[in-house]
């Protein structure tokens, strides 16, 4: 998906992408973006000091990875979001 055409949802890509808890995972079934495209549009939104501290953030955590979680229930999930 072409990230240039997203302008009315980069804001709720972002948030999404702060969010400690919401992985990458939901952002590609919401948005259609994968975790490289996320990066990608979070280095081109945000100034350079932002986007440094939000990767040093995400790197490696394990929320933000499906895969790496130790749940998956009885988590809280937005009506806004797709499969609710």
């Amino acid at each position: 998906m072409d990230i240039s055409n997203l302008s009315s949802d980069i804001d709720r890509i972002i948030e999404m992408a702060w969010e400690d808890r919401t992985p990458f995972e939901a952002i590609t079934l919401q948005f259609g973006l994968t975790e490289q495209q996320v990066i990608a549009l979070m280095r081109r939104e945000m100034k350079e000091s932002s986007f440094k501290m939000w990767r040093k953030r995400v790197s490696g955590r394990q929320t933000k990875h499906l895969k790496q979680r130790g749940f998956d229930r009885g988590r809280f999930r937005s009506q806004n979001q797709k499969g609710s």
